[in-house]
């Protein structure tokens, strides 16, 4: 049988070991890049190497030569509807970490300046959202009191933002995107329920015009909040608030049963806002329990740079809640985006979506913003005001 085997014509040869550093260049390689998205850049000159490099790392650069005027006459409607949401949603959220209202305007301003340039989504509207604001005042509640210490309360948020971008943007260079996709969707839905249960617990303190509520999140510690401060219940507060809330769902009402109106969907949260501040204005409702937010400071952001707390001793609660918010955040801005993309049917790079998110949050950071996201699926009411708007005016032969 060795004799055989010898005199045999056909011999396999083992090719030589590849040197260590081809190896694990090899192995990087195929770890972090499967998907090759360098692949359009063989065979081309050193200029069109660079152009390619430009429009694939800053989007803005490939879609901007094609734009088209019914394409912004569409963006206005959608830009200005979305605003007409961003600025009640903001001061609200902003509440909802304990942070001053008027960064949850500053946050709607920046962020969505940079997604613009580099996301990949042509559909998503940037935000604050509900979930991520909850649990920045849940985990640096924990170690500082707003209320006691408010600027290092507002340092350490924004150094939490901070490090949630570079890990959002870390995750997209390395190329785990893929990561997002591990995410079940009865996870997804369970995750969403929760949340829109927690928020709803904790617009009871506005509803009732409480002055003192918990911070906690579980439904034990905000109906006790609710049931052992009754003599604080303001009924004009609770006037005024389920007022505006059956407007608001009237109106979706409204666009449901026909689709002509969606125009007044589209308008009701601004519309909301106008008529609030106006009644509180003329009836002087602040003198009789009503909240209002208050004077609010004139002007652009501010940059904030020398607030980042890198030097706090609770820095590691800052990189902690950063870590843990800025993944969240992520995993919700990208099934958004994943959830408008199949709707009209094109593609959106996860990776590309990480570091857009990573390198908004840092800019953001930087100006006087704490974490955004695209907003969308905990918030509801943005997701479907967006979507039906897309939708209509898909449907008047407009492109989004």
């Amino acid at each position: 049988m060795g004799n055989a085997d010898d005199k045999s014509p056909y011999h396999v040869v083992i090719p030589p070991p590849k040197p260590f550093l081809k190896s694990l260049k090899d192995n990087l390689k195929e770890t972090f890049f499967p998907d090759d998205p360098f692949r359009q850049f063989r065979n081309e000159t050193l200029s069109r190497r660079i152009v390619l490099g430009l429009q694939y790392f800053v989007p803005i650069l490939e879609w901007a030569p094609r734009y088209t005027f019914d394409s912004f006459k569409a963006d206005l409607v959608a830009g200005i509807t979305i605003a007409s949401l961003a600025v009640p949603q903001g001061i609200s959220y902003a509440n909802l970490a304990n942070l001053p209202p008027i960064l949850g305007l500053y946050s709607s301003f920046v962020p969505p300046l940079v997604y613009a340039m580099l996301g990949s989504s042509r559909d998503v509207a940037v935000g604050t959202v509900a979930v991520a604001s909850l649990l920045i005042a849940s985990m640096l509640g924990k170690e500082i009191n707003p209320n006691e210490n408010p600027k290092l309360y507002l340092q350490l948020a924004l150094t939490a933002t901070f490090f949630a971008g570079v890990l959002q943007a870390a995750m997209g260079f390395l190329r785990l995107g893929f990561i997002v996709d591990f995410l079940s969707h009865a996870t997804i839905v369970g995750f969403m329920g929760g949340a829109a249960t927690v928020v709803c617990l904790q617009q009871l303190k506005g509803i009732l015009g409480l002055v003192h509520f918990t911070s906690g999140t579980d439904l034990v510690s905000a109906m006790r909040s609710v049931f052992t401060q009754t003599h604080q219940w303001r009924w004009e507060s609770v006037v005024l608030g389920c007022c505006f809330l059956f407007f608001l769902l009237l109106t979706r009402y409204l666009t449901k049963k026909k689709a002509a109106f969606f125009w007044i969907n589209a308008m009701a949260p601004l519309t909301s806002v106008v008529l609030g501040s106006l009644l509180v204005y003329f009836t002087h409702a602040e003198k009789h329990g009503v909240q209002v937010i208050g004077h609010l400071k004139k002007g652009l952001n501010p940059p904030s740079v020398t607030e980042l707390a890198f030097g706090s001793q609770y820095l590691t609660t800052a990189i902690k809640t950063g870590a843990i918010t800025g993944v969240i955040a992520l995993a919700e801005g990208i099934a958004v985006g994943r959830s408008f993309a199949m709707f009209k049917n094109y593609h959106i790079d996860g990776n590309k979506e990480m570091i857009a998110f990573g390198m908004m949050n840092i800019a953001g950071s930087c100006t006087s913003c704490y974490l955004t996201t695209a907003v969308g699926s905990i918030d509801t009411s943005g997701t479907s005001m967006l979507e039906e708007l897309c939708k209509n005016i898909d449907r008047r032969g407009l492109k989004v």
